[in-house]
């Protein structure tokens, strides 16, 4: 028995080592921006690696006061028995507490000193080395009480950095720095490339028991940002293989399919009872087959209700975690069965898996992205995520990898994001008769940018200026110019002829913003300047009439006599009357001189007939000859 287990340990020892190829492997270390503000003398951008657990603050930032407790530096008990408190007072700022690394796992750490009022912990480096990530512990029935109600971030800073920190605040000084997680994930356009790394085993403790958690949680959200085409999801699956000395042990048997090339541990890590490891690759298989089939036809969001509902209808507790189970699940979600199949191959076969080496391959990591090696890993535009495995944290992480002002609705919701507009108008220009603002929020924060409305776009600096520009602008909020009616007119110093540009309409003046006011021509003698006229000024407009038998021009400004003007209106009508009776006489002399050659043609054309042939008439034959032969 003792043997037994001593190959078992060694056994899996050689599956984790055989997880990538040791020539390649490589851990990157996720790391956000700490920049100290105050004191100056020590002012500036250091590295921190975030840790994996709590719930970092993804495409925001925190301010806080660093603080160093007196006793229980390493911070592995609690607190409120040194009677220590981080509480931060009303308008102070938050407290994040640095404590030394050693001697107890780092989540208690940060456990420890949320419970007594901390924001955030700085936990310095015992060593100098570089930067790693600070992991949750494996969690059993003591580490799981804490484990999932840390709620937040801390992170993981250098040995030297930690004394520096550690000699200012021994000083007096106060030391202000600023946790910066905006360019933790990258966010180059308007849509997001995220993946899970998951397993279908539901057998393994309290983390897999939080897998299950999150994936029914954030399958609402997930399949929103799906339908709505703002991000591209890909599930995977980690899998191991057996070393070649061992592909016939009983322990390679039972784990391993494909003679050994895709392995997973046993669920219960006991051989003699329950499911195998090899139940757990072929489910592994089956989901990601279920996404490729849907992927193809366009509705990859349907795998999240596939895991779902397995989960809740097929759970290793019940006995239900078979093939049958799993067929019924895909029926019941109208996917083609053979086509799954059809893809999961032979898993008997001595051969590779198409699917599953694919899987293998992409455990390495590529690029920015280090590899696979903690299960689950959830990577957001090719950068690692840590921290809690939760649904806010999760939307918040992907939200921040959005291109600013290109988020969905679901990213602004008050449970993900606070909106800074709804303060002072976030500081942008606003009209609020016209209820227009520039204040955009996003994930990020506000930005001010002049709107575009019906079409219309404004134009300016978005704090302090924004007005309409181009054809159209007169109909938003009349171009932002000045308008008013008056005696059932209406005035509008709004040219629409796109330029942006307010002038007052002929016979008022002002700037044509605030204010057109009336012109009075008559006082300032622009009109009715002639001696006989009479001057009365109306808003806009003014109006001239002449003393007694005469008549204003006004085009020349001058009084005429209406007796000279009527003659003169006589005489005209006389001329057209003549005119148009000798053109009407010259017309009929022209039709009957025609009409009567045209007859006269016609009857002398008949006459000569009679007498001589016509050029167009055959010659008449003589019949007088033939009587007398």
């Amino acid at each position: 028995m003792e043997l037994q287990r001593s190959l078992l340990g060694l056994l899996l020892g050689f599956l984790v080592l055989s997880l990538t190829p040791l020539s390649s492997a490589r851990f990157v270390v996720e790391k956000n921006s700490l920049r100290v503000t105050s004191p100056d003398k020590i002012k500036g951008t250091y590295d921190s690696a975030i840790g994996n657990f709590g719930i970092p603050q993804y495409g925001g930032s925190m301010a806080g006061t660093v603080l160093y407790p007196k006793e229980n530096q390493k911070g592995c008990k609690e607190f409120s028995e040194f009677g220590i408190s981080f509480k931060s007072t009303p308008g102070a700022l938050p407290t994040f507490v640095l404590v030394d690394r050693g001697d107890c796992f780092f989540a208690l750490k940060v456990w420890n000193a949320q419970k007594a009022g901390a924001s955030a912990v700085l936990v310095a480096d015992n060593i100098e080395e570089r930067l790693i990530t600070m992991d949750s512990p494996e969690e059993d029935g003591s580490t799981s009480k804490y484990i999932e109600n840390i709620t937040i971030p801390s992170a993981l800073i250098e040995k030297s950095f930690g004394q520096t920190l550690k000699k200012s605040i021994s000083s007096g000084d106060m030391v202000n720095v600023n946790l910066d997680w905006r360019e933790a994930v990258p966010h180059p356009d308007d849509r997001v490339e995220y993946e899970l790394w998951t397993n279908s085993n539901d057998e393994c403790g309290v983390k897999c028991d939080m897998l299950m958690e999150f994936v029914k949680d954030f399958r609402g959200a997930a399949q929103i940002l799906e339908i709505g085409g703002y991000t591209q999801f890909t599930p995977h699956y980690i899998t191991w293989y057996c070393p070649q000395a061992f592909t016939l042990s009983k322990q390679c048997k039972s784990q391993c399919i494909n003679h050994g090339r895709y392995c997973a541990p046993d669920p219960e890590q006991d051989f003699s009872t329950g499911y195998e490891g090899k139940d757990v690759v072929l489910e592994n298989l089956r989901q990601l087959c279920v996404f490729k089939v849907v992927n193809k036809t366009n509705k990859p969001w349907v795998w999240w209700d596939y895991v779902t509902d397995f989960q809740i209808r097929c759970p290793m507790k019940e006995k239900k975690y078979n093939k049958e189970c799993a067929d019924s699940v895909i029926k019941s979600l109208g996917l083609d069965i053979k086509k799954v199949e059809q893809c999961m191959g032979d898993p008997t076969a001595d051969s590779e898996n198409s699917v599953l080496k694919e899987e293998q391959d992409a455990q390495v990591g590529k690029g920015s992205r280090g590899d696979v090696t903690i299960l689950p890993t959830l990577v957001v535009n090719n950068r690692q995520y840590r921290g809690k495995l939760e649904k806010g944290a999760v939307l918040k992480a992907i939200c921040s990898g959005f291109e600013e002002t290109t988020e969905p609705a679901v990213c602004l919701s008050s449970d993900v994001e606070t909106n800074e507009c709804l303060d002072n108008n976030g500081g942008c220009w606003q009209n609020k008769a016209a209820n227009l603002t520039a204040c955009k929020d996003t994930f990020r924060g506000r930005v001010c940018e002049c709107p575009l409305v019906d079409g219309v776009q404004f134009k300016g600096d978005g704090y302090t200026t924004c007005e309409a520009s181009g054809p159209g602008r007169c109909k938003v909020n009349n171009g932002g110019c000045w308008h008013e009616a008056r005696d059932g007119h209406a005035f509008s110093a709004c040219t629409d002829n796109g330029e942006v540009q307010c002038q007052c309409p002929p016979g008022l003046k002002g700037d044509g913003v605030k204010s057109c006011e009336d012109v009075d021509e008559c006082k300032e003698k622009k009109a009715c300047q002639c001696p006989e006229c009479s001057c009365k000024n109306t808003w806009g407009s003014y109006d001239c009439s002449c003393s007694g038998n005469l008549l204003y021009i006004k085009d020349h400004d001058t009084c005429i006599s209406k007796a000279a003007s009527g003659g003169k209106s006589a005489w005209a009508a006389v001329w057209v009357i003549l005119i148009g009776l000798a053109m009407a006489g010259g017309g009929a002399y022209l039709v009957y001189k025609y009409r009567l050659r045209s007859y006269m043609d016609s009857e002398i054309r008949a006459i000569m007939a009679q007498y001589m042939p016509l050029d167009s008439q055959a010659e008449v034959p003589n019949h007088v000859n033939d009587e007398r032969a």
